[in-house]
């Protein structure tokens, strides 16, 4: 059944989270190997679901492999587990729906102690092949990788509209088409976008939490009476029409109400749906989520993320010093500016390959990177573009990452990558954000950086790094130092 045992609550309610609930699979699992039981089996699928669910959400910002396999590792015994729950439920519902003398009842009662049997046996193959040494590993490692995103914080909002998006679009089909498959689908939907709200949205947990239960209780029970219906067909359960009819209406009156109650919170002007929506990022707030998330996904890939955010941070000064002297091409379809401060955030994930051409893995997997909710997938695409080209050889036309682009985007993507690569070679990796200015004198745009010095070893980097600038923008490309002021360093740029 759908309802969370208490047993589960007690020991999950003090500290939710990844590691609490890992730490409750160990636990169940030791009552579930004992015999069994009902209470037993669901805690353990309840807790192996809930592990998984996070950490399906969360490898969407760590790429570490650790997230797949410790899915895959609790995948198989939830799915062994899944033929004997179902039993021990449909057990529950006829028990409840029926007298101890209907032959229906009997009939069905017999097929479902047999099968319990079966799938006991199945059960516990699987169960003794489960590898708690590694599970325990990964309750120690995974947790503290998971620990370096911040409850409540925007990226989790993100992560939970994206739960929102595809729940409601579940909710939607199940609506148009009122099959059985689609409420099964809309109640896992629901389910997910709950365990990501429990866990990692504390306060939207705390108004939403109680309404979410409910609506996987009812579709978990919808559920309930369509298997229960399709087992006693599939057995001819019935002995005359008289006995069909009658459990057909009993189990259609039971699934309508359940239903209902679904539609009373879920349809409709004031739907949950709609007030949950407006608790989520929309707007410019979900352009920023966005960037928030591929932000995070960088600094687990990037072994220097510290210098990524100081290129961005140079990049964008660069740009607007340069957008602001007319001198930067723009494209009404993107929004050029965005695609840099990706490209600069996301410049050096390529390391986590090797340090060897690691531009062109960078423009791999950026390219590869499914785009979050508020981003195309074109402006990743561009973005990966910019992002290949912060060093190496130049982008010529005949490279097939140049050839992706169209004709009108060329000249503004190869000017956002001009940007990167000088602002890339600025960086001095000291620790200390530069500041820079540019102004453009007659026809030379002049680059004041702080820090900057012709006699650093450097400066052949810089030299070499403004050539594709002034190719892009027709134009001597001068880069001079920008004498420091007293006190704290002012802000460098917007970001």
């Amino acid at each position: 059944m759908a309802t969370t045992p208490a047993s589960v609550q007690a020991k999950a309610k003090p500290k939710l989270g990844l590691r609490a609930w890992m730490e409750v699979v160990l636990v169940e699992y030791e009552r579930a190997a004992a015999g069994l039981d009902a209470d037993a089996v669901h805690d353990l699928r309840v807790a192996i679901r809930r592990c998984r669910s996070l950490a399906d959400g969360l490898r969407a910002m760590d790429p570490d492999p650790s997230w797949k396999q410790m899915k895959k590792a609790g995948k198989k015994v939830f799915q062994a587990l899944g033929g004997l729950r179902d039993m021990q439920v449909m057990q529950h519902w006829i028990e409840k729906l029926s007298s101890a003398d209907d032959p229906v009842a009997v009939k069905l009662l017999d097929h479902v102690r047999a099968r319990e049997v079966e799938c006991k046996q199945e059960a516990l193959k699987e169960l003794q092949q489960f590898d708690r040494k590694q599970w325990r590993q990964w309750s120690r490692s995974l947790p503290r990788r998971a620990a370096r995103l911040r409850l409540g914080s925007i990226v989790f909002k993100h992560l939970a509209l994206e739960k929102w998006t595809a729940a409601y679009n579940l909710h939607k089909r199940a609506l148009h088409t009122r099959s059985q498959t689609a409420f099964h689908e809309l109640r896992i939907g629901i389910k997910r976008l709950r365990y990501t709200v429990e866990n990692f949205l504390p306060r939207e947990h705390a108004a939403w939490g109680a309404d979410l239960k409910d609506l996987q209780d009812f579709l978990g029970e919808v559920h309930d009476f369509d298997v229960l219906w399709k087992t006693a067909v599939h057995i001819s359960a019935f002995p005359d029409l008289k006995s069909r009819t009658r459990w057909r209406q009993k189990l259609t009156e039971e699934r309508s109400k359940r239903l209902d109650r679904y539609r009373e919170k879920m349809v409709g002007k004031q739907s949950l749906w709609r007030v949950w929506r407006t608790e989520l990022p929309a707007g410019p707030q979900l352009r920023a989520a966005a960037l928030a998330r591929l932000r995070i996904w960088a600094s687990y890939l990037d072994p220097d993320f510290l210098h990524s955010e100081r290129v961005a941070r140079l990049s964008l000064s660069l740009y607007d010093g340069l957008k602001q002297a007319g001198l930067m091409a723009q494209n009404g379809e993107h929004d050029s500016r965005a695609v840099l401060h990706a490209a600069a955030l996301l410049h050096d994930v390529g390391k986590a390959e090797g340090d060897k051409a690691h531009h062109k893995d960078s423009f791999k997997m950026v390219r590869n990177l499914a785009p979050p909710l508020g981003w195309s997938a074109r402006e990743l695409q561009l973005a990966a573009v910019v992002a290949r080209y912060h060093r190496g050889a130049l982008p010529r036309p005949r490279k097939k990452s140049v050839q992706i682009l169209e004709l009108p985007e060329r000249r503004v993507i190869l000017q956002l990558a001009g940007v990167l690569r000088l602002a890339n070679s600025l960086d001095t990796r000291n620790g200390i954000q530069p500041h820079l200015k540019v102004v453009l004198d007659e026809k030379v745009v002049l680059v004041r950086a702080e820090g900057y010095s012709p006699l650093d070893r450097s400066a052949e980097e810089v030299a070499a790094a403004r050539h594709l600038l002034e190719l892009v923008l027709r134009r001597p490309v001068l880069v001079r130092r920008l004498r420091e002021k007293a006190g704290p360093h002012p802000a460098a740029g917007s970001s």
